[in-house]
């Protein structure tokens, strides 16, 4: 049975917590994973069966708050190309909507960009690095 939590903040989310630094920092080697973003962000939390499993955030953007920004999205290595990816962006995008906001952005890293293409998403300008690793900013028109 899937289960999702959805909270302001991550206080109280140590499951979160642990699934971010098990996939960011620990399996890609990103060093800055918590932020100060992670207080005014709402969070979802996905169990499956009771167990953790899937987790992001989102956040208005810097003033503009009909727009938000998607992120620090993850889900457990044995259960990646299961669906739940997608579970966690559309328990985000609802949430936006129910804040008001019309338009969705995000900083794909481009080995997810085919995912992020294939619920919606389009890729515009050049690839970034973001801690070292090749990123593409994407959007969505909410609806």
């Amino acid at each position: 049975m899937i289960e999702t939590k959805i909270q302001m903040g991550l206080n109280g989310l140590d499951d979160a917590k642990m699934i971010r630094q098990t996939v960011f920092v620990d399996e890609q080697g990103f060093e800055e994973e918590f932020d100060t973003i992670d207080d005014i962000a709402w969070h979802v939390l996905v169990n499956l069966d009771g167990k953790p499993v899937a987790v992001g955030r989102t956040f208005p953007k810097e003033n503009n708050p009909s727009v938000y920004i998607i992120g620090r999205v993850a889900v457990i290595k044995e259960l990646r190309k299961s669906g739940l990816g997608a579970r966690v962006i559309n328990d985000l995008e609802d949430t936006a909507k129910k804040q008001g906001a019309n338009k969705i952005e995000l900083s794909s890293q481009c080995t997810a960009e085919g995912f992020y293409k294939h619920i919606g998403y389009t890729a515009i300008g050049e690839i970034y690095l973001d801690q070292f690793a090749p990123h593409i900013k994407m959007i969505k028109e909410l609806k």
